[in-house]
């Protein structure tokens, strides 16, 4: 099983987090039928909201990131939360792009660079937080470090891969984050840096499918790291019948009524698995009864 694990080192100068998500982003290619390259931009969202969600604090707690540069994929949507679970889609899942001249997916093409990163956290508070930061590169790894820096003052290095095998299953996945630890002197800032800049080609390291203790080991051999939490990953959706049947009771009842008389059935699907709901007319004509019931009960409250 892939897991998630987060930690600092030794010396408290920085936080990590690290993930193997080979598993969670070919569940996401097989449910949404994606090309390599949005296979590879979808992984690297999911592998960020997963470390992302690993760092809120209650069970409850869930972050989506919403990500669109302009470019052919359209918007990128993934929702994790602080137990290991995530979900996400793309809009055009079927966009193919050549290589770039260096032979890789051309993810920052396929996201494009005009646009935003946008982040919100609900926490449980009367409103969820939101922040958001403009896109650097489309590349998705260098924009999560940027939306830290610029939203929360927080930073960031993150590093994403994701490595398609020529069948467009998903060969290898995973990534990592690292956060400074506030008051650090001028020495620590420039040690954790210079080993850093040390580390290219992340997907190298989940590709020889090590665990992720050694990973992380062998991207920052200069630091004794101590992990303090480990936990499974999965993608999961929540999607069910009656949540499904909340959507359409949500539209009111002028519009379901207009479905009865046009269609006299209604079918939802979930962007997140691709499952498809059904609802015949007597589901719709309960519906009709549950709003009617609720307006009722409100009309009594109000008497009161």
């Amino acid at each position: 099983m892939r897991y998630i694990i987060r930690g600092i080192d030794k010396n408290i100068t920085f936080r990590f987090f690290a993930v193997d998500t080979k598993e969670v982003v070919e569940q996401a290619r097989i449910y949404h039928n994606t090309t390599p390259v949005a296979s590879a931009a979808l992984g690297r969202v999911l592998t960020a909201a997963l470390m992302m969600g690993f760092t809120l604090k209650n069970k409850e707690d869930k972050i989506t990131v919403r990500i669109n540069g302009g470019g052919p994929l359209g918007t990128i949507l993934v929702t994790a939360d602080s137990m290991g679970h995530v979900k996400g889609y793309v809009d055009n899942p079927q966009v193919d792009l050549d290589a770039t001249d260096f032979g890789k997916l051309d993810v920052g093409g396929a996201v494009g660079k005009d646009g935003f990163i946008q982040v919100t956290k609900d926490m449980g508070l009367k409103e969820p937080y939101s922040g958001s930061s403009m896109l650097v590169t489309g590349e998705i790894g260098e924009d999560v470090a940027a939306y830290f820096y610029n939203s929360e003052q927080q930073p960031t290095v993150v590093g994403l891969g994701v490595l398609v095998d020529k069948d467009h299953s998903i060969k290898s996945a995973g990534g990592f984050m690292l956060q400074l630890m506030p008051g650090l002197n001028d020495d620590e800032i420039t040690a954790v840096e210079t080993s850093i800049a040390k580390i290219n080609n992340v997907s190298s390291f989940f590709e020889k499918e090590k665990n992720l203790e050694e990973i992380m080991g062998a991207l920052l051999p200069d630091f004794e790291l101590n992990i303090t939490e480990k936990a499974l990953v999965s993608y999961r959706c929540d999607c069910s019948f009656e949540r499904m049947r909340e959507v359409l009771v949500s539209l009111g009842e002028k519009e379901i009524e207009d479905i009865i008389e046009e269609d006299k059935k209604a079918e939802i699907h979930c962007h997140f698995c691709n499952k498809k709901y059904q609802f015949d007319e007597d589901d719709l004509k309960d519906m009709l009864d549950k709003i009617a019931n609720r307006v009722h009960l409100n009309d009594k409250q109000d008497m009161l």
